[in-house]
């Protein structure tokens, strides 16, 4: 049975707004990152002469940093707060960034890459608890959708602002590297002044400063009498795996390597399949950049959705018809080139459910005390299933060939659905408290992740 009360039922305010678009700067800045060092590449392999595999180091180098960042990031914020770190991740994007642009060794440019996607995933479980804390429940879940959308705006933004700066010449893969630094001074500007969360300054005993919080947020009429109370479901970080905490970390970081290695393998290697597939160069450009903007369409269609057929349904479509596109690829991988299209961009748009929910689910699942725990884990465990598919996928497509490597796909994606269809709890309506609480020991094969009032639909 849902609660309610003033912070969960608060309007959608300029203050939320703000907050939503100052958060977002850490998946955008994930998205231009790891985009941005595919185009300057091109320029900076050949002025260095790096080899095959010293490309796809660097090329992977902040994602290994996210895996790290990711579990540190969160620790942190739980421990000492999501204020502080939440402008020192930006910070540490920008100034790396800059000193990009002075580097002659390939080693120095492998650690300010590796430091910066520390810093990249650092922020997604600070950014991301911060924002589920102060958001209302009727708007949690689209708040969070738009969130990932974020990523591929990024990664749009990096392949124009890559093409324009080419022009630059010799030095323009230092320039491409340099102007990350750009956007993340102006998300650190948009984090200025940012309050601490509410719900971590009442969980931690610090009531008057909540208080401050709450007012500058909603007002002096919202106190820390509107947080519901989850010190029911209190369990440090250590315990986690031993409580019933641990079938939920299991489940999201289960869904989210379904749906990511995929997703990151058709993304990342896009131009190659298309190669394979019969494209010719000028429409593989073109192939892709359509693909890319799908993905962030069929984020936004997911959003606007997750709060109208639940979280639960979202989820097992997205990963049904997902499979179902790349089953068809798989069998058919010399049909027409509009049918190609079609099938890669019906991928693109179903599989933006599953995107959505890996900042939905990680955030509703977990009480306030380990929230940001939970989530850095599960971005970080997440990230060595995108690594491997990002690896794996050129030789798939080399010694397999694009069929296979399609099944293959679209194999990784129906597990998924599987998970989904197994564990997947529904959680829209609920508050925090009820989200995250344990009703209780996890008792059947079916319900290894209860909620309560699963079935209460809001």
């Amino acid at each position: 049975m849902t609660t309610t009360n003033a912070l969960d039922d608060a309007p959608l305010s300029a203050f939320h707004k703000r907050l939503a678009f100052s958060a977002s700067g850490g998946p955008f800045l994930d998205g231009y990152v790891l985009s941005i060092i595919g185009v300057a590449m091109v320029h900076l392999s050949t002025e260095w002469g790096l080899t095959t595999a010293e490309q796809g180091v660097v090329g992977i180098s902040s994602m290994l940093g996210i895996f790290v960042g990711g579990i540190l990031g969160g620790r942190i914020s739980d421990l000492f707060g999501r204020r502080i770190p939440y402008t020192v991740t930006v910070g540490s994007i920008a100034a790396l960034s800059l000193l990009q642009f002075f580097v002659d060794e390939f080693v120095l440019l492998l650690v300010l890459r590796v430091l910066i996607g520390v810093a990249i995933g650092a922020d997604y479980p600070i950014a991301t608890s911060l924002l589920t804390e102060f958001s209302p429940n009727k708007h949690r879940g689209p708040i969070l959708g738009y969130f990932v959308v974020m990523w591929f705006v990024g990664a749009a933004a990096a392949y124009v602002c890559g093409q324009l700066l080419t022009q630059l010449g010799e030095n323009s893969w230092r320039w491409m590297l340099v102007s990350a630094a750009a956007p993340a001074v102006l998300f650190l500007l948009a984090r200025a002044g940012t309050p601490e969360s509410p719900r971590w300054l009442t969980s931690n005993g610090r009531i008057d400063r909540a208080n401050d919080a709450l007012r500058k947020a909603f007002g002096p009429d919202v106190t820390v009498e509107d947080i519901p109370d989850e010190r029911a479901t209190n369990v440090d970080l250590r315990a986690l795996l031993r409580s019933g905490y641990g079938g939920r970390l299991l489940f999201v970081t289960a869904y989210w390597t379904a749906s990511i290695v995929p997703l990151f393998a058709v993304y990342a290697f896009a131009p190659a399949i298309l190669d394979d597939l019969g494209f010719g160069n000028s429409m593989e450009q073109i192939g892709s950049a359509v693909i890319t903007v799908t993905f962030m369409v069929g984020c936004i269609v997911a959003a606007s959705l997750v709060n109208k057929i639940g979280r639960r349904p979202l989820m097992i479509h997205s990963f049904l018809w997902s499979a179902i596109a790349l089953v068809i690829l798989g069998l058919f991988p010399n049909s027409s080139t509009v049918t190609v299209m079609a099938l890669f961009l019906a991928y693109a748009i179903f599989i933006g459910g599953t995107q959505i929910m890996q900042q939905v689910y990680p955030n509703e699942l977990f009480p306030t005390e380990i929230r940001s725990s939970a989530n850095g884990l599960a971005t970080s465990l997440s990230r060595i299933g995108a690594a491997i598919g990002t690896y794996l996928v050129p030789v798939s497509l080399t010694s397999l060939g694009v069929g296979t490597t399609m099944l293959l796909g679209a194999a990784i994606t129906a597990f998924g659905a599987v998970i989904a269809v197994l564990w997947a709890p529904e959680t829209r309506g609920l508050s925090l408290s009820e989200s995250s609480g344990l009703s209780a020991p996890e008792q059947s094969h079916s319900e290894p992740v209860p909620v309560c009032g699963r079935g209460e639909q809001g």
